[in-house]
């Protein structure tokens, strides 16, 4: 059995980490350690809890440099933009810290004679996190500092493609003295994530990544009664109305459908825009993902990096021959991205035009740098449309009447609403999905749920 785990690099093919999975001895070894761990951490106060996560969050800090370095070699990202994964990691974290007195107050009943009652929000116990590559430390924090923050001990299971983010977490961890235990990671194959899944010390499961993932996520925690919290994809609509201030919906859309090469579960894959703009639109459109730059992510200048792997480009290209093949019109020619090549992860952006949803570019998550356009005629019709997908995580509208874009946002199935901007999470939001986008939630306060349970305290006071 190979016992390694390499992580190959998109920028140019080579292995950029190497490392040891973790034996059946050393897993046993960190849960128990972990339910240890927890016996003494959930007795610790909020505010002990809240000044070492916020010293880990300092000692990260300090390694932003180098771990932007890593970020941008083990999954692509454009070194120009890897430093906002860290400032954006530290604001979600922030939040979740400064507001954990709140979330997890007791509730305080109306009186009644001779009697106190409340109820008191509990740690479950060890936590188990298994967190993507794509945004590798923003998806993971989610659940890691709630988790923690609510006197949890964390098991941190990373993408093999960023094994980094959680030796990098841990180093940051244990500079701010968090007690040994509280936080650790394996590194693991996929059998062995799912038997810890099922293993009984493991009280609670946040899994990041596909429907496929979650289903199996789903099976192993069967009959075990945990908590699960499943974060999975996302085919997320956007609708240029005609009262729209078409620059800022251009630019946005374009913006959400592109960057990190379009591997966002949230980002735009679908656009729908009122006939009355729908040239201008694509116009615009197309000159802007023509001023991209694809390249190597280490260079400085560019602005498009590649893909995670070539057969995630290659699924791509698949989408766009099914979708021409079947009558779209592609905008972007790939001779002016010259780096992009087939059996290579680095993949010319594409907009595609005469789309409907018999492509699979409009129903199959892409999960790469192409999105579709679609003229539609009536408010109706685009919400039709937008709802005629298995996965609902966001929408947004672009539209100069509020009140309008918020009935619109009434219809949609959808987690999150926008309106004139995408793909970002405001931590003090509930962050969720319907459908096949998963269930369960994280940040704002609704996210210290999923890692604790309700105790109810129902007293009668001697008279």
């Amino acid at each position: 059995m190979n016992n390694k785990q390499h992580t190959i690099s998109p920028i140019d093919g080579s292995i950029y980490v190497e490392r040891d999975l973790a034996e059946q001895t050393q897993i046993e070894q960190t849960v128990n350690t972990a339910v240890a761990a927890q016996q003494q951490w959930r007795q610790t106060s909020i505010t002990e809890r809240s000044n070492i996560c916020l010293a880990m969050l300092a000692a990260f800090k300090q390694s932003s440099d180098e771990i932007a370095e890593q970020i941008t070699w083990m999954m692509g990202r454009p070194i120009q933009y890897a430093k906002g994964e860290i400032a954006g990691m530290v604001e979600r974290a922030e939040h979740m810290i400064a507001i954990a007195d709140e979330s997890l107050a007791p509730i305080e009943l109306p009186a009644v004679a001779g009697f106190n009652r409340f109820i008191q929000r509990e740690a479950l116990g060890v936590a188990f996190v298994v967190a993507p590559w794509n945004y590798p430390y923003l998806t993971a924090i989610n659940s890691i500092i709630p988790a923690i923050m609510a006197g949890n001990a964390v098991i941190l299971k990373h993408s093999a493609q960023t094994p980094l983010c959680a030796e990098q977490l841990a180093k940051a961890f244990s500079a701010a003295g968090l007690p040994e235990g509280v936080f650790q990671f394996l590194h693991m194959s996929h059998s062995d994530t799912e038997n810890l899944i099922k293993n009984p010390l493991v009280n609670y499961v946040a899994f990041t990544g596909s429907v496929a993932g979650g289903a199996m996520v789903e099976n192993a925690a069967s009959g075990r009664f945990i908590g699960v919290g499943l974060e999975l994809g996302g085919k997320d609509p956007a609708y240029v109305r005609a009262d729209a201030d078409i620059d800022l919906a251009v630019e946005t859309c374009i913006d959400g459908a592109f960057f990190n090469s379009g591997q966002s579960c949230c980002g735009i894959e679908r656009i729908y825009v009122a006939a009355h703009l729908y040239d201008e639109f694509v116009t615009k459109a197309t000159a802007l993902v023509n001023s991209y730059k694809l390249g190597r992510s280490d260079d400085p200048s560019t602005t498009l990096g590649p893909v995670v792997r070539t057969s995630a480009a290659d699924f791509v290209r698949g989408q766009v021959d099914d979708a021409v093949a079947k009558g779209a019109v592609a905008h972007i020619k790939e001779a002016d991205f010259p780096l992009s090549q087939k059996g290579t992860p680095y993949l010319a952006p594409q907009l595609l035009t005469n789309v409907d949803h018999s492509m699979k570019v409009m129903t199959e998550e892409s999960f790469g740098p192409v999105v579709g356009i679609m003229k539609v005629d009536s408010d109706e019709q685009a919400i039709a449309l937008m709802n005629d997908s298995e996965f609902g995580l966001t929408a947004t509208v672009f539209s100069r009447d509020p009140e309008t874009a918020l009935n619109i946002g009434q219809q949609l199935d959808t987690g999150t609403f926008f309106l004139n901007r995408c793909d970002y999470l405001d931590p003090a939001l509930a962050w969720t999905g319907v459908k096949n986008s998963g269930r369960g939630c994280t940040l704002s306060t609704l996210g210290y749920q999923g890692v604790t349970r309700p105790k109810s305290f129902h007293l009668k006071m001697p008279s």
